[in-house]
């Protein structure tokens, strides 16, 4: 499967600290990559940065929200058990999709410019990746899912006005689409892939 190398440079950027009180989207944000940007400077090997971006992904981002919206309508016609298969395949693959590549990856600078309260349930947090002679500067868009106000969770980055989530869901889509809707061969895709 193709892993478009921005969207693995970018998603590393949906970790942050699980707080047990309310916490603002744009503070969420901000620590987010200050956590990340922690783990990408230490003196540690990098399986072990790997390790510490799982552990921190799995604590903030909405893996499970995002696999489902990713596979867009095919999931009406997942029966239970296929739906608990699907959730662990696009886990694993999801955390592999970045961690692996992210951890090459040190001193991200973000800088968090404002936020927009779209509803109770979601906030769109403005924030800007500085440029460097290696990387161009970015505008990036968090989309934060906010019903729990104690525990604020990333379901999209939207990266010079292109949803990251839209183009995995058209990605998932296109595999399916070219094997009659076979989810079968989606699994096997997303297996091959957390294996290799």
């Amino acid at each position: 499967m193709k892993i478009k190398k921005f969207f693995l440079l970018i998603f590393f950027y949906t970790f942050a600290y699980t707080n047990s009180y309310s916490i603002e989207p744009d503070v969420f944000v901000q620590s987010t990559v200050n956590r990340a940007s922690n783990v990408l400077s230490k003196d540690i090997s990098k399986e072990q940065k790997i390790n510490e971006l799982k552990v921190i992904a799995k604590e903030t981002v909405d893996i499970r929200g995002v696999g489902f919206y990713s596979l867009g309508s095919a999931r009406k016609n997942l029966d239970q058990n296929q739906k608990i298969k699907y959730s662990e395949l696009f886990e694993s693959y999801f955390l592999k999709s970045f961690s692996s590549r992210l951890a090459e990856y040190t001193n991200p600078e973000i800088e968090v410019l404002g936020k927009e309260v779209l509803n109770k349930n979601y906030t769109i947090v403005n924030s800007l990746l500085i440029g460097t002679s290696d990387r161009p500067e970015v505008k990036i868009d968090w989309r934060i899912y906010t019903k729990n106000s104690d525990n604020p969770l990333i379901r999209d980055l939207i990266i010079e006005g292109l949803s990251l989530a839209r183009t995995q869901k058209e990605e998932f889509s296109s595999i399916l689409n070219s094997n009659d809707g076979d989810i079968n061969v989606l699994f096997k895709t997303l297996k091959e892939f957390s294996n290799n």
